[in-house]
């Protein structure tokens, strides 16, 4: 499946024509989290589902999340990380 021009703000670091919605599935879900708005996730949930957005959100990758988005994500979805996986998650320019 193409990834939509509506994605292009969430996803603007990459060339949508070259991400696949399956394969680069971790990737587009963060990204839109992170950065997208209401029409966005809309879209995510309905391509995607619950159970796969919680998936992601529950492993989170390392050092692509921004510290409120992911605190948020984690209220909304009723999702608990630990201190270790917060730290590793998130987004930061002087690590330690």
């Amino acid at each position: 499946m193409s990834i939509p021009k509506i994605l292009q703000s969430a996803l603007y670091s990459y060339d949508l024509r070259s991400l696949d919605t399956e394969k680069d599935y971790r990737l587009i879900i963060t990204q839109v989290l992170n950065h997208g708005n209401w029409q966005q996730v809309q879209w995510l949930q309905k391509t995607y589902g619950l159970a796969k957005i919680k998936e992601v959100v529950k492993k989170p990758d390392r050092g692509v999340w921004y510290d409120d988005v992911l605190n948020y994500w984690q209220i909304i979805l009723d999702i608990k990380l630990s201190k270790k996986a917060m730290d590793k998650a998130l987004f930061n320019l002087e690590p330690q």
